[in-house]
């Protein structure tokens, strides 16, 4: 009985060395010399300095701004430790009383946009934390951001076209537009 406890703890500590420690830290290696953007977090830098990344949703709330999806984490939106979707059902009162909230906050800001708002833009993805909008939610939203930053909805939809990334592979997902990449981009074209 005693050889075959023994064995038993050997092949505990074989293999949680070779699981715990030495496969994590070759997959981490491999990642970190093949990949180190992403490995890293793809994080977006402004100065040298982090400001957030290509993967996790930030919240824009400002009129001369994208505005991205709405996120359902808590205790704040795009809380990356807390990723979840809102749960909330297509019969649920709670999602509808969101999504009207939504919308009038979007024709709060641009009173004039007759035009129907794009579901991305109201409701939450199952994550919470998507960085990306359709190519229509960021088109919806030109004339409102070229307004209220005195510039011509060509220079914006021109950086809109620059910012929008097509399928992968070229079959895989939909086109999309990475909102705190695009943002960047209108703080540069006004540096400028």
């Amino acid at each position: 009985m005693s050889r075959l406890i023994r064995n038993a703890l050997t092949m505990l500590l074989v293999m949680t060395v070779i699981v715990g420690l030495i496969y994590p830290l070759a997959a981490t290696g491999v990642a970190q010399l093949l990949f180190p953007h992403q490995a890293n977090g793809s994080l977006v830098e402004r100065d040298g300095k982090p400001i957030g990344s290509e993967l996790i949703g930030q919240s824009f709330t400002d009129p001369r701004y994208f505005w991205g999806r709405p996120s359902a984490t808590t205790p704040q939106p795009n809380n990356g430790t807390a990723s979840n979707g809102s749960n909330l059902g297509p019969t649920n009162p709670a999602l509808h009383d969101a999504v009207q909230q939504r919308i009038d906050a979007l024709h709060a800001a641009d009173p004039g946009n007759i035009a129907t708002v794009p579901a991305d833009l109201v409701t939450a993805s199952g994550s919470g934390l998507d960085p990306d909008i359709s190519p229509a939610a960021a088109q919806y939203q030109v004339a409102r951001v070229a307004r209220v930053r005195k510039l011509s909805t060509e220079q914006v939809q021109t950086l809109v076209a620059q910012a929008t990334q097509g399928r992968q592979l070229g079959l895989l997902g939909e086109p999309r537009v990475n909102v705190l990449q695009l943002n960047l981009a209108l703080d540069g074209l006004q540096t400028r």
